[in-house]
């Protein structure tokens, strides 16, 4: 029975015979549908990859008001999509370590101030134009330049000057800097001809898609690009497409109704009803990604520090974590970074739930009356209701919350970075020094709480270029008591990254670093047969 079984299950992998068929007989002969899938499955990854076909995606976080342009990529389509089209230098690996992209190699002195990166011959741009060192160039340039508005900008801010050098890239730092080539996988630094100074929004890059479709805030897609420098290593699919769904319900229903094959941020509350299914699988994974609570450090009332320590005693993060994320991610401190990244503080202290002191230190702050916080379904899973427990636990403190819902559309570009007290997402970063670097520094673009200190500024610089790992290790959990006593942020708690895939799909990877495969799952999956 067993080998006639695994030989129909090479079948179905090779295309010759057909699932119904396959479970057919595999009922037939008393063999459960649990086990006979786990054969499919199987046989699916021995066969190798699928090639051809449309593998198509349901995701929030699209709006009518997105661009192609990578340096101002915010919400999850266009990161997604993104992964699709664009090519970087280099690229984080699900277990940390870095793949040479673009780079064929990147080397240093041994201050870390110079990184040498040898630029990989041959490689296409979608416009047929050859990839060269003075794209990659031009593409730093870019980003480094205030006026691109780039997310990019303050991770790039500590360099000094770049210069070619035949086929490579010469990139001088002001100061030392271990994790230099991490901050090459930040995904707006897409490269791009001529760095994208001519038109950032052409969507042409070196990925394994060409950009077919760009209707923001609808739909997006992209067909193989057949001289793909890594050939059919991955972009299995002849075509790609994005199906913006911001609404949860309809996304699950599209999935599981076979209108796509993959959707993105499950709600917690329903990954039960999910798992039940038929050929639906939910693709959980823990990582850095979290959910915050961000106030403007330099907006009244919150410019001041111990309204700003009462908003944040008053967060019952015990509370959150089971009735918003129903276990599915950990308990937060009020920092940007968790135990997943390396040389974390682990000896810092958990702030608890204290409605009494919370109350002590709203008195002293002299505000009354209620505080504005601005909520929307697609901030994240669970965000409405979240603002709502939040409401209840603050009340306990005598602090009232107004909530206002916001749509949709127009919340990353109206709402989030530009509304004193609202609520968000951060997917996390490489590095602690890229994660303190892309949103807390004082001349980063993306400061989302206006926490703008330049003695913390400093602090972070002297980490970043501190190449002893116990020493390093020490001025992290100094930076991370700064940000957690004073900073504008709210951190109830850590995520798991909740993605489900339909019937067929198979090649998932799951990475900590971002949701779906770390944005390339249709890069990555293919159909079985």
């Amino acid at each position: 029975m067993s080998n006639e079984l695994e030989y129909l299950s090479r079948r179905v992998a090779a295309g010759k015979l057909n699932r119904r068929d396959f479970l057919g007989r595999a009922a037939a002969l008393g063999v459960s549908a649990a086990f006979a899938n786990t054969l499919l499955a199987g046989a699916a990854k021995a066969e190798g990859p699928v090639k051809g076909g449309v593998l198509k995606a349901g995701l929030q976080g699209g709006e009518s008001s997105n661009v192609l342009d990578p340096a101002l990529n915010l919400s999850q389509v266009n990161f997604n999509f993104g992964k699709c089209w664009g090519e970087m230098l280099v690229e984080l690996n699900p277990d940390g370590t870095l793949e040479n992209r673009i780079a064929e190699s990147v080397g240093s002195s041994d201050d870390a101030k110079t990184w040498t990166m040898k630029i990989r011959k041959g490689i296409e741009f979608h416009n047929g134009k050859t990839v060269s060192p003075q794209d990659v160039v031009a593409t730093l340039e870019r980003h480094s330049d205030a006026k691109s508005k780039s997310a990019a900008l303050g991770i790039l801010q500590g360099i000094d000057k770049m210069a070619v050098n035949g086929d490579e890239v010469v990139i001088t730092l002001k100061d030392p800097n271990a994790d230099f080539p991490y901050l090459m996988a930040d995904y707006h630094l897409v490269i791009q001809p001529n760095g994208g100074k001519d038109d950032p929004n052409a969507g042409i890059s070196a990925g394994p898609y060409k950009v077919t479709v760009n209707e923001p805030g609808v739909r997006y897609g992209g067909e193989k690009f057949a001289n793909y420098w890594q050939g059919d290593k991955i972009g299995h699919a002849a075509q790609v497409e994005i199906i913006v769904i911001n609404d949860a319900t309809a996304r699950t229903a599209a999935l599981q109704g076979g209108q796509v094959n993959m959707i993105n941020r499950v709600e917690p509350k329903i990954v039960d009803l999910v798992k039940r299914v038929p050929g639906v699988t939910i693709q959980a994974v823990s990582g850095k990604g979290f959910y915050p609570f961000n106030m403007f450090c330099d907006t009244a009332p919150f410019d001041s520090n111990d309204l700003r320590m009462a908003l944040k005693l008053a967060m019952d993060r015990d509370e959150m974590l089971e009735k918003i994320l129903r276990g599915y991610g950990k308990v937060g401190n009020d920092i940007p970074v968790n135990e997943a990244y390396p040389l974390f503080p682990t000896d810092l202290e958990q702030r608890k739930f204290d409605p009494e002191k919370a109350a002590e230190f709203y008195k002293k702050s002299g505000h009354s009356g209620s505080i504005l916080l601005r909520t929307s379904d697609v901030a994240f899973p669970g965000a409405v209701d979240a603002a709502q427990l939040y409401q209840q636990s603050c009340a306990k403190a005598g602090i009232k919350i107004e909530i206002k819902r916001e749509p949709g559309d127009g919340y990353w570009s109206e709402v989030w970075n530009k509304q004193p007290f609202s609520l968000s997402y951060w997917g996390g970063r490489p590095t602690q020094d890229q994660m303190y670097s892309t949103a807390y520094i004082s001349s980063a673009d993306w400061n989302d709480t206006r926490f703008k200190r330049p003695e913390f500024d400093k602090m972070v610089l002297a980490a970043r270029g501190e190449l002893e790992q116990d020493k390093r290790k020490k001025m992290y959990g100094d930076i991370a008591m700064v940000m957690r006593d004073e900073g504008g942020l709210i951190v109830p708690f850590f995520n798991q990254y909740i993605d489900a895939s339909g019937k067929g799909v198979e090649g998932w990877v799951s990475n900590p670093a971002q949701e779906m495969c770390g944005g390339y799952a249709l890069s990555i999956c293919w159909l079985a047969a």
